[in-house]
């Protein structure tokens, strides 16, 4: 006795395979390489010798990809730190409209500096106003 065969809740009937497909399918599966799954996306180390730099990251790509900036988040941090009051470390990574308002309220009267310029070297995402990472 054969038993009945589910129905399928889209409608459609499951196809039996044929012996030349099942072993297809088998082949493909042992195979290290699968051409449909997305490869992760890596930056490269450094260019290739005898070809011209990267106009958009001179200075190379972080681990995730991001080009590096040629401001340096210690001398950033640091100017906050010193001279925040004046919006100096914002200035210096090209974001005038926060280092005017910096300026204006004197470094949100020192607290805002302060907190800016530790965030600047502690943490490793921040950029400069073309969004590339400030290097460490």
């Amino acid at each position: 006795m054969s038993q009945p065969v589910p129905k399928n809740p889209y409608g459609q009937q499951p196809r039996q395979l044929g012996q030349a497909e099942a072993s297809e399918i088998g082949q493909a599966e042992s195979r290290d390489d699968h051409p449909g799954m997305a490869q992760p996306r890596t930056a490269p180390a450094s260019r290739p010798v005898g070809t011209e730099p990267d106009t958009n990251a001179p200075y190379g790509y972080d681990p995730f990809g991001r080009p590096y900036s040629d401001k340096s988040k210690i001398v950033a941090g640091t100017l906050s730190i010193l001279l925040g009051p004046l919006g100096i470390g914002r200035f210096y990574t090209g974001h005038t409209r926060m280092a005017v308002a910096q300026l204006v309220t004197l470094g949100g009267l020192g607290v805002w500096s302060l907190f800016d310029g530790l965030l600047m070297l502690m943490s490793n995402g921040k950029t400069d106003a073309e969004g590339r990472v400030l290097r460490g």
